[in-house]
Protein backbone atom coordinates (compact mmCIF):
# COMPACT_ATOMS: atom_id res chain seq x y z
CA UNK A 1 0.00 0.00 0.00
CA UNK A 2 2.80 2.38 0.97
CA UNK A 3 4.63 1.60 -2.27
CA UNK A 4 1.56 2.47 -4.33
CA UNK A 5 1.08 5.75 -2.47
CA UNK A 6 4.72 6.64 -3.02
CA UNK A 7 4.44 5.83 -6.73
CA UNK A 8 1.39 8.07 -7.07
CA UNK A 9 3.27 10.87 -5.33
CA UNK A 10 6.25 10.42 -7.66
CA UNK A 11 3.98 10.49 -10.70
CA UNK A 12 2.19 13.61 -9.54
CA UNK A 13 5.48 15.31 -8.75
CA UNK A 14 6.85 14.41 -12.19
CA UNK A 15 3.80 15.93 -13.88
CA UNK A 16 4.01 19.15 -11.85
CA UNK A 17 7.76 19.49 -12.42
CA UNK A 18 7.35 18.92 -16.16
CA UNK A 19 4.68 21.61 -16.34
CA UNK A 20 6.86 24.00 -14.32
CA UNK A 21 9.82 23.43 -16.60
CA UNK A 22 7.75 23.94 -19.75
CA UNK A 23 6.27 27.13 -18.31
CA UNK A 24 9.74 28.65 -18.11
CA UNK A 25 10.36 28.20 -21.85
CA UNK A 26 7.71 30.72 -22.91
CA UNK A 27 6.33 28.24 -25.44
CA UNK A 28 2.73 27.06 -25.62
CA UNK A 29 1.96 24.62 -22.83
CA UNK A 30 -0.53 21.79 -23.40
CA UNK A 31 -1.46 18.69 -21.45
CA UNK A 32 -0.05 16.34 -24.14
CA UNK A 33 3.29 18.21 -24.00
CA UNK A 34 3.37 18.02 -20.22
CA UNK A 35 2.55 14.31 -20.24
CA UNK A 36 5.29 13.64 -22.77
CA UNK A 37 7.85 15.54 -20.72
CA UNK A 38 6.78 13.70 -17.56
CA UNK A 39 7.01 10.32 -19.32
CA UNK A 40 3.37 9.47 -18.63
CA UNK A 41 0.31 9.13 -20.82
CA UNK A 42 -2.06 12.05 -21.32
CA UNK A 43 -4.79 10.00 -19.65
CA UNK A 44 -2.58 9.58 -16.59
CA UNK A 45 -1.96 13.33 -16.43
CA UNK A 46 -5.72 13.94 -16.50
CA UNK A 47 -6.24 11.44 -13.68
CA UNK A 48 -4.13 13.64 -11.44
CA UNK A 49 -5.35 16.99 -12.74
CA UNK A 50 -8.85 17.57 -14.20
CA UNK A 51 -7.66 20.29 -16.55
CA UNK A 52 -4.59 22.20 -17.67
CA UNK A 53 -5.48 25.28 -15.61
CA UNK A 54 -5.45 23.43 -12.29
CA UNK A 55 -2.12 21.80 -13.18
CA UNK A 56 -0.52 25.10 -14.19
CA UNK A 57 -1.80 26.83 -11.05
CA UNK A 58 0.09 24.32 -8.93
CA UNK A 59 3.12 24.18 -11.22
CA UNK A 60 3.90 27.88 -11.18
CA UNK A 61 3.31 28.35 -7.47
CA UNK A 62 6.62 29.47 -6.07
CA UNK A 63 7.88 30.82 -9.39
CA UNK A 64 6.35 34.24 -8.85
CA UNK A 65 8.59 36.79 -7.14
CA UNK A 66 7.29 38.80 -4.23
CA UNK A 67 6.37 42.46 -4.81
CA UNK A 68 9.32 43.42 -2.62
CA UNK A 69 11.71 41.48 -4.86
CA UNK A 70 10.20 42.95 -8.02
CA UNK A 71 10.48 46.52 -6.76
CA UNK A 72 13.91 46.18 -5.18
CA UNK A 73 15.48 48.67 -7.68
CA UNK A 74 13.21 51.42 -6.30
CA UNK A 75 12.94 50.20 -2.73
CA UNK A 76 14.11 53.57 -1.41
CA UNK A 77 11.86 55.62 -3.68
CA UNK A 78 8.68 57.21 -2.36
CA UNK A 79 7.62 58.37 -5.83
CA UNK A 80 4.54 56.31 -6.80
CA UNK A 81 4.93 57.24 -10.49
CA UNK A 82 8.47 55.89 -10.60
CA UNK A 83 7.47 52.81 -8.63
CA UNK A 84 4.52 52.09 -10.92
CA UNK A 85 6.82 52.42 -13.96
CA UNK A 86 9.16 49.78 -12.55
CA UNK A 87 6.31 47.51 -11.41
CA UNK A 88 4.62 47.69 -14.82
CA UNK A 89 7.76 46.92 -16.78
CA UNK A 90 8.67 44.08 -14.42
CA UNK A 91 5.27 42.44 -14.76
CA UNK A 92 5.16 42.71 -18.54
CA UNK A 93 8.64 41.27 -19.02
CA UNK A 94 7.72 38.45 -16.65
CA UNK A 95 4.62 37.77 -18.79
CA UNK A 96 6.64 37.79 -22.03
CA UNK A 97 9.15 35.31 -20.63
CA UNK A 98 6.33 32.90 -19.68
CA UNK A 99 3.69 33.83 -22.20
CA UNK A 100 2.81 30.23 -23.09
CA UNK A 101 1.54 29.44 -19.60
CA UNK A 102 0.01 32.91 -19.16
CA UNK A 103 -1.97 32.58 -22.39
CA UNK A 104 -3.15 29.13 -21.31
CA UNK A 105 -4.40 30.47 -17.98
CA UNK A 106 -6.18 33.39 -19.65
CA UNK A 107 -7.81 31.03 -22.15
CA UNK A 108 -9.03 28.80 -19.31
CA UNK A 109 -10.53 31.79 -17.52
CA UNK A 110 -12.33 33.03 -20.62
CA UNK A 111 -13.57 29.59 -21.64
CA UNK A 112 -15.21 28.96 -18.25
CA UNK A 113 -16.89 32.22 -17.20
CA UNK A 114 -18.47 32.20 -13.79
CA UNK A 115 -16.24 29.44 -12.47
CA UNK A 116 -13.74 30.20 -9.73
CA UNK A 117 -10.51 29.27 -11.46
CA UNK A 118 -7.39 29.77 -9.38
CA UNK A 119 -5.18 32.00 -11.48
CA UNK A 120 -1.90 32.84 -9.79
CA UNK A 121 -1.29 36.52 -10.21
CA UNK A 122 1.35 39.09 -9.53
CA UNK A 123 -0.24 42.34 -10.61
CA UNK A 124 -2.43 43.12 -7.59
CA UNK A 125 0.38 42.72 -5.08
CA UNK A 126 2.71 44.74 -7.31
CA UNK A 127 0.21 47.57 -7.67
CA UNK A 128 -0.47 47.67 -3.93
CA UNK A 129 3.22 47.71 -3.08
CA UNK A 130 4.08 50.28 -5.74
CA UNK A 131 1.39 52.64 -4.45
CA UNK A 132 2.31 52.25 -0.78
CA UNK A 133 3.80 55.79 -0.67
CA UNK A 134 0.33 57.18 -1.39
CA UNK A 135 -0.85 55.95 2.00
CA UNK A 136 2.43 56.40 3.84
CA UNK A 137 3.73 59.73 2.51
CA UNK A 138 1.13 61.47 0.33
CA UNK A 139 -2.45 62.12 1.42
CA UNK A 140 -5.00 60.70 -1.02
CA UNK A 141 -8.70 60.05 -0.74
CA UNK A 142 -9.27 56.30 -0.08
CA UNK A 143 -11.96 56.16 -2.79
CA UNK A 144 -9.58 57.76 -5.29
CA UNK A 145 -6.86 55.27 -4.37
CA UNK A 146 -9.24 52.35 -4.78
CA UNK A 147 -10.30 53.66 -8.20
CA UNK A 148 -6.66 54.08 -9.26
CA UNK A 149 -5.91 50.49 -8.29
CA UNK A 150 -8.87 49.26 -10.35
CA UNK A 151 -7.77 51.35 -13.32
CA UNK A 152 -4.21 50.06 -13.09
CA UNK A 153 -5.41 46.46 -12.80
CA UNK A 154 -6.84 46.80 -16.31
CA UNK A 155 -3.74 48.44 -17.77
CA UNK A 156 -0.94 46.62 -15.95
CA UNK A 157 -1.93 43.21 -17.25
CA UNK A 158 -1.08 40.39 -19.61
CA UNK A 159 -4.37 41.01 -21.41
CA UNK A 160 -3.35 44.58 -22.24
CA UNK A 161 0.07 43.44 -23.42
CA UNK A 162 -1.31 40.69 -25.66
CA UNK A 163 -3.92 43.05 -27.10
CA UNK A 164 -1.25 45.49 -28.22
CA UNK A 165 0.99 42.73 -29.61
CA UNK A 166 -1.65 40.48 -31.19
CA UNK A 167 -4.30 42.96 -32.30
CA UNK A 168 -2.49 46.29 -32.62
CA UNK A 169 0.62 44.56 -34.02
CA UNK A 170 3.10 46.42 -31.84
CA UNK A 171 6.53 44.98 -31.20
CA UNK A 172 6.89 43.78 -27.59
CA UNK A 173 9.20 46.65 -26.59
CA UNK A 174 6.81 49.23 -28.03
CA UNK A 175 3.87 47.55 -26.29
CA UNK A 176 5.68 47.64 -22.95
CA UNK A 177 6.59 51.31 -23.42
CA UNK A 178 2.98 52.16 -24.27
CA UNK A 179 1.60 50.43 -21.18
CA UNK A 180 4.23 51.99 -18.90
CA UNK A 181 3.25 55.40 -20.26
CA UNK A 182 -0.45 54.76 -19.68
CA UNK A 183 0.07 53.35 -16.17
CA UNK A 184 2.27 56.23 -15.04
CA UNK A 185 -0.05 58.81 -16.59
CA UNK A 186 -2.97 57.35 -14.65
CA UNK A 187 -0.93 57.36 -11.46
CA UNK A 188 0.35 60.89 -11.91
CA UNK A 189 -3.12 62.24 -12.67
CA UNK A 190 -4.43 60.72 -9.43
CA UNK A 191 -1.89 62.44 -7.20
CA UNK A 192 -3.11 65.41 -5.14
CA UNK A 193 -1.15 67.92 -7.24
CA UNK A 194 -1.01 65.89 -10.44
CA UNK A 195 2.11 64.71 -12.22
CA UNK A 196 3.03 63.67 -15.72
CA UNK A 197 3.51 60.02 -16.59
CA UNK A 198 6.78 58.38 -17.52
CA UNK A 199 8.17 59.51 -20.82
CA UNK A 200 11.02 57.85 -22.73
CA UNK A 201 13.64 59.19 -20.32
CA UNK A 202 11.96 57.75 -17.23
CA UNK A 203 11.41 54.40 -18.95
CA UNK A 204 15.09 54.21 -19.85
CA UNK A 205 16.07 55.21 -16.33
CA UNK A 206 13.84 52.61 -14.67
CA UNK A 207 15.08 49.92 -17.05
CA UNK A 208 18.67 50.78 -16.15
CA UNK A 209 17.84 50.66 -12.43
CA UNK A 210 16.10 47.31 -12.85
CA UNK A 211 19.06 45.69 -14.59
CA UNK A 212 21.89 47.30 -12.64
Amino acid sequence: MTGRVNQKLRTRTAIVEAAAELSRTGREVTMPEVAKAALVSEATAYRYFPDLASLLSEAITGQLPTPEEALRPVADSTDPVERIAVATEFLLRHVLARQGVVRAMIAATIARPGEAIARPGLRFGLIDHALAPLTDHEPIDPAALAQLKRDLAVVVSAEALFSLIDLYRLEPEAAIASIVHTATTLTGASLPHGRKGAGPNMQTETSDRRTS
